[in-house]
């Protein structure tokens, strides 16, 4: 096939093992020179992984299956590190769209829809079975698809010759165990060399195919041939050995002393020619020059140069000098710079762009440094992902004249990187000032974090909603299988009465679930209405409205990366006051099947009769159709991320669900006003209780009339607290798409904050309750120094569940009036029927709608009669 891939397969290998050398398989040495590697990373190996990139991320080409990890900035780190590509699940794939082709999706052999997950940068399918009885048929439809790439990795134990014959018919690029290959011929193992061969179009009669052989800078030293015999050879014993077409195997440098040691071996895009790159000692050539097409030239030429002047240049020559005297090294290249950047013509910046070039070669040769460690080096920076704001360092921007522009917000936010890829360095959000910026600039800065496109999560959910509603329970226990990896499971649902041992709490958590749920049923049970309304719209004629609770509720109750037990609490607790006569709620359920006892816990106590054990769209699909063991739902409520969300949509849309859903709802949020009277610790404190939520999430702050000092101390308290927090690099990422707004006056923050109308709207300001009056667009408002957002989050008896990402300006958060409907009534006498009935008969007319007008003019002859 052809492949971009230096190699027609990866080899998968463990870490930290792996790449140490294990007991069987191949060794350290034997997968470098193959460099195409593939590894599983969980959050437990991760610094492991990026102190392997840190070290090795030129010279091997890893792919990595991330599902494991649960941080977004994790795996952005991993590709700022030099991972060439990594398999995320469908339903992340969104989140990572700006890296195209470095980002791919993963999906289980034998899932459903299995090939439609495949996106234009490929598809990796694990647990690939050759034996199964749809092996064929699979290959069929992925060739068919022309898929590109499409890894396919087997399941373990996997006859590996078997299975590359199939991923041949697959047209993809398998994934082999480095413990089931070796490098010379071995009882149950498979050789490399006998798949390069497999994988190699030679037109020769003896089968021996073209080898170009390449120095580390790359430049091709030779054309000679090889065998399935001597790659083998040259694996085992990391040094050049090829096929010569009288001598049979011929070992590179055996009798000149010219050797060479082996540092990859690939096989070019249509497989018809092996690369070799070499550590050349000496010549290649057996004339008076390096490599059989010609002498060095360019910077691999300068290298080789200087590297002979270091060694023979006469004491006290220039030459000498430039190795020995590091300051007269320092002035040279200081001096070329400077006289490059002032060069005009074309021709001056090419001739100063050398001499420039030469001190440098200079300075690393000295150093010890290799060209090939430069271009290593460079390599390295072309896979970084994230980028700095670009600004020159203090004395050479201040040199010329360039000043740090103030309250300029970076495009993207400086972030200084620690060896494990953590971010490091002061936390701080950006300022921006309404005596310097634009309105446009403002309104720009503070659009929320990006969210993926509706069609790329459409794509996605799709398949998912239309498997459950087909499949029902089997469905939505595929995907609880595959998502939260609970394979124990044999049921979707977990009904009440809930056993005791699933309750299982401390006293104090019980102690505080109670107390919440008192505040929470108290406040939501004062929000019903006394008695219907009723009104006589005119003599005769009286229109009523009465509530009745929604019958059927599902409560979705989000996992992840933080247990809610209060969104069950927020959601389940208005329900039982309403009346609702089913409540069944839906989390994921943990790797082990269960749920978490807080979240039991509040089931029990609202009355729910059943938890769906699953998470995602496949829990929304399974409430809005119902299965076989899930109740149908008439409304779905609760927040979750943007496959969620856009499941909700997608069903409240969909006539065959018949449902309802409470809002979009999106990532949290939080605005806090502050003035001077404000104490910059609780400010922070409100800040961060939100920043902490996701990396996705956005808080704002806006002081007023803050002075540069006590803005400074503010600035300097988020950093305190925020390196505090066990959730930092999740704050990080947060903060960098956050933001502190300078406004002069309490009415240019209240503007402010209702054009951005926030979930949660915090008032700390003297005199806060004069404020409410202006709040016109918010989700829930705290008001004063004394009410920190967590209190209407848990246990004050406000609603959290709230409109996010603008939504404020049209929706209401959750609240009783969410889990009832409101059905009218008319009840004329016959006056009330002579009074407005010449009206009805007049706009029926108009609107040419006869029945309507029969309607009562029949009944009004009655009565005359």
């Amino acid at each position: 096939m052809e492949t971009t891939l230096p190699l027609p397969f990866l080899v998968s290998v463990n870490i930290p093992r792996g790449l140490g050398g294990e007991k069987e398989g191949l060794n350290r040495e034997e997968v470098s020179c193959l460099g195409c590697v593939f590894f599983e990373v969980a959050p437990k190996i991760l610094d492991k992984v990026f102190r392997f990139l840190g070290r090795h991320n030129t010279e091997f080409q890893p792919f990595f299956d991330v599902t494991r990890l649960e941080s977004r900035d994790d795996v952005i780190s991993l590709l700022d590190a030099g991972a060439r590509k990594v398999f995320v699940s469908p339903q992340q794939l969104p989140d990572f769209a700006e890296f195209g082709s470095r980002v791919a999706p993963v999906v289980s052999y034998g899932s459903a829809s299995v090939l439609t997950a495949a996106t234009e940068h490929g598809l990796l399918v694990t647990g690939f079975d050759p034996t199964t009885p749809d092996a064929a048929q699979f290959a069929a439809d992925c060739k068919a698809k022309k898929i590109g790439p499409c890894f396919i990795k087997p399941v373990p134990g996997a006859d590996l010759e078997r299975f590359i014959a199939v991923a041949a018919q697959c047209n993809a690029i398998p994934i082999l165990p480095s413990t089931g290959l070796t490098s010379t011929p071995q009882a149950g193992k498979l050789a490399v060399s006998k798949i390069l061969a497999s994988a190699w179009r030679s037109d020769r009669p003896d089968g021996l195919v073209p080898t170009v052989v390449c120095d580390e800078n790359e430049v091709a030293l030779g054309l000679v041939y090889s065998s399935e015999e001597s790659v083998g050879e040259a694996l085992k014993t990391q040094t050049g050995v090829y096929q010569s077409r009288k001598r049979g195997l011929w070992y590179k440098g055996a009798s000149s002393g010219d050797t060479q040691e082996l540092v990859r071996l690939s096989l070019d895009c249509d497989s018809d020619a092996l690369k070799f790159v070499v550590k050349q000692k000496g010549r290649f050539c057996h004339l008076e020059q390096s490599g059989c097409f010609g002498d060095l030239k360019g910077i691999a030429k300068l290298e080789h140069t200087l590297q002979s002047r270091k060694k023979s240049a006469p004491a006290g020559s220039y030459t000498a000098r430039l190795f020995s005297d590091e300051k007269l090294l320092r002035a040279k290249i200081m001096e070329e710079a400077e006289e490059l950047c002032d060069a005009k013509t074309p021709q001056e910046v090419a001739f100063e762009a050398a001499d420039l070039i030469y001190f440098a070669m200079a300075r690393a040769v000295s150093a010890g440094v290799t060209l090939a460690d430069i271009e290593k080096s460079l390599d390295a920076k072309s896979y970084k992902v994230k980028r700095r704001t670009g600004d020159a360092k203090g004395k050479w921007a201040e040199k010329e004249g360039i000043k740090p522009a103030a309250n300029a917000a970076p495009s993207v936010p400086a972030v200084t990187e620690t060896p494990n890829g953590a971010a490091s360095g002061k936390i701080s959000m950006r300022v921006f000032d309404l005596t310097k910026v634009s309105m446009q600039e403002l309104d720009d800065a503070l659009r929320r974090p990006s969210q993926k496109s509706s069609d790329a999560i459409m794509q996605i959910i799709k398949p998912i909603m239309d498997d459950v509603r087909t499949k029902g329970d089997k469905g939505v226990l595929e995907y609880t299988h595959k998502f939260e990896k609970a394979t124990s499971l044999t049921s979707p649902v977990l009904r009440a009465p809930f056993p005791e041992s699933m309750m299982q709490l401390p006293a104090e958590t019980i102690k505080a679930i109670d107390i919440s749920y008192e505040n929470i049923r108290k406040f939501h049970a004062a929000q019903k209405e006394d008695k219907p309304l009723e009104v006589e719209t005119m003599p005769g004629v009286v229109c009523s409205r009465f509530s009745r609770p929604i019958e059927a509720v599902g409560l979705y109750v989000p996992g992840g990366t933080a247990v809610l037990p209060s969104t069950a609490l927020m959601l389940g607790v208005p329900a039982m006051v309403a009346g609702c006569k089913k409540i069944v709620f839906a989390s994921p359920p943990r790797a082990d099947g269960s749920i978490t006892p807080e979240i039991v816990y509040v089931a029990h106590k609202v009355g729910a009769e059943s938890i769906v054990l699953a998470g995602g769209a496949q829990a929304v699909a399974a409430m809005a159709y119902g299965t076989e063991s899930v109740t149908k739902v008439d409304k779905i409520l609760g927040p979750g991320n943007q496959f969620v969300t856009a499941a909700k949509m997608y069903v409240s849309n969909d006539t065959n669900a018949g449902v309802g859903i409470d809002m979009p709802a999106g990532p949290s949020e939080v605005l806090v006003i502050a003035d001077k009277h404000a104490n910059p610790a609780f400010v922070v404190s409100d800040l961060l209780s939100q920043a902490e939520h996701g990396v996705d999430s956005q808080v704002v702050l806006v002081a007023v009339d803050l002075s540069d000092a006590e803005l400074a101390a503010v600035e300097d308290e988020l950093h305190r607290q925020a390196v505090e927090l066990p959730r930092v690099d999740i704050v990080r990422g947060a903060i960098a798409h956050s933001l502190t707004v300078r406004a002069r006056t309490l009415d240019e923050a209240m503007e402010i904050s209702n054009k951005y109308a926030p979930e949660h709207l915090i008032l700390q300001v003297k005199e806060a309750e004069k404020l409410v009056d202006k709040v016109m667009n918010a989700g829930s408002v705290f008001v004063g120094q004394w009410t920190p957002e967590s209190v209407g989050d848990y246990s004050a008896g406000v609603n959290h569940s709230l409109p996010t990402y603008g939504y404020a300006k049209q929706y209401s958060g959750v609240n009783l009036a969410s889990f009832v409907k409101h059905i009218t009534s008319a009840n004329l006498t016959a006056e009330g029927l002579r009074n407005v009935g010449g009206a009805v008969m007049q706009l029926a007319k108009v609107e040419e709608l006869e029945a309507h007008r029969r309607a009562v003019s029949i009944r009004l002859e009655h009565m005359n009669r």
